[in-house]
């Protein structure tokens, strides 16, 4: 366990590592439902895991957590543009993992997109936008040219 999140027994790799089971999120991806308010996202345990993967690797497991948030996210909100970026963040990181610089770069884009449409003087879901902004610098930093 991570700050109290039940970690996967390993990340998953496309085409590297084997696949989790297909149930093994249920639980986690619960913590949201319909009745969920927008500002309670943050401490549900779908996105409180989901920024634990994102933390220690576990990239396509962040994703797969994230996505049951962001179905819960109002369209043209701030918080579905940072939970988008969140996900597409990971999603760099996972290319980046895959040694996929080309699609590690254009999900680098969609973040810096995401964040752009973000405030920069409050946290959205706790989250700030230079944060992401920096997170991206260090994956095009780790792009092999």
């Amino acid at each position: 366990m991570t700050h109290g999140i039940l970690m996967p027994p390993h990340a998953y790799v496309p085409g590297q590592t084997a696949r989790h089971a297909e149930d093994w999120f249920d639980a986690i991806k619960a913590s949201v439902t319909e009745k969920t308010p927008v500002d309670a996202l943050a401490d549900t345990s779908a996105f409180r895991a989901g920024l634990a993967y994102l933390e220690a690797g576990y990239f396509w497991e962040c994703h797969e957590v994230l996505e049951a948030v962001w179905m819960r996210t109002p369209p043209g909100t701030e918080e579905r543009e940072m939970v988008q970026a969140l996900i597409q963040l990971a999603n760099a990181r996972l290319k980046l993992r895959m040694d996929r610089p080309k699609a590690a770069m254009r999900l680098c884009d969609m973040v810096e997109e995401h964040v752009r449409r973000l405030p920069r003087d409050k946290a959205i879901l706790g989250q700030h936008a230079a944060a992401l902004a920096k997170a991206v610098e260090g994956v095009r930093g780790g792009i092999k040219r």
